[in-house]
């Protein structure tokens, strides 16, 4: 059985893993494929970098494969400081938002028949099935929105949690709820107040940032012994 400490550097290990290797389909390969507002470059670029387009499918899937196992380790270092707000960290942390970005990757499936040429679209013109793989990559960026309104709210409870356990310093817990303000915000401009989207990201972005921290500290430190382990010892 896992000490308190190895729990925690546990879930530090999983939540750095997933810090890796989320940006590659999140944001690496978006930025050297999508042009934006030109379809035909975006399909043309796709085409010509077919196997990085796979590698972010790819990275999507494995991160958030990782996150579920994050996820589950939290929720057993959490689970003695409170049942109920574990519980949410879980519900909030995977079991809504997983399965969002699972079948958001069906969009990017989408795209690689569209500009793979395939014989049944052969109906189509060039241009109109760059069109069609640019709204299926609008779709996808939008359901990667929706998702993140999620990978906000699941901070909500995380940063309860290590505000309440005595064995993380408390600051991370306030940085956690900082960052989940953060991403609802994001999200929220980009869905209903498109205008003023890029102005909150901009603002938002640093401060999504603030969830960064404590993934070294567990990883790092791990957690500090709950006095009454101490005295049981």
């Amino acid at each position: 059985m896992r000490s308190l400490k190895q729990q925690a550097q546990w879930a530090g290990f999983l939540y750095l893993l997933l810090a890796v290797i989320a940006p590659i389909g999140l944001i690496y390969a978006p930025g050297q494929l999508i042009v934006s507002k030109n379809a035909t470059a975006t399909a043309d670029n796709i085409r010509a970098a077919e196997g990085l387009f796979r590698i972010g499918i790819a990275s999507e899937l494995i991160h958030q494969v990782i996150g579920v196992f994050l996820v589950l380790a939290l929720y057993r270092l959490f689970k003695p400081v409170d049942e109920g707000l574990a519980r949410h960290l879980v519900a909030l942390g995977a079991l809504v938002s997983v399965p969002i970005m699972f079948v958001n990757v069906l969009n990017e499936i989408a795209v690689l028949a569209l500009v793979g040429g395939a014989d049944f679209l052969s109906v189509f013109e060039k241009p109109q099935l760059d069109a069609l793989a640019y709204l299926f990559l609008h779709l996808h960026g939008r359901g990667i929105t929706v998702a993140s309104i999620f990978w906000g709210l699941w901070l909500f409870p995380f940063g309860m949690l290590v505000i309440r356990s005595g064995f993380i310093p408390r600051v991370f817990g306030y940085l956690l709820m900082i960052a989940g303000v953060a991403y609802l915000a994001s999200a929220f401009a980009t869905l209903l107040l498109p205008q003023y989207a890029a102005m909150v990201s901009n603002i938002a972005l640093p401060l999504e940032a603030a969830e960064l921290p404590i993934i070294f500290w567990l990883l790092i430190w791990g957690a500090k012994t709950r006095p009454a382990e101490a005295t049981a010892t």
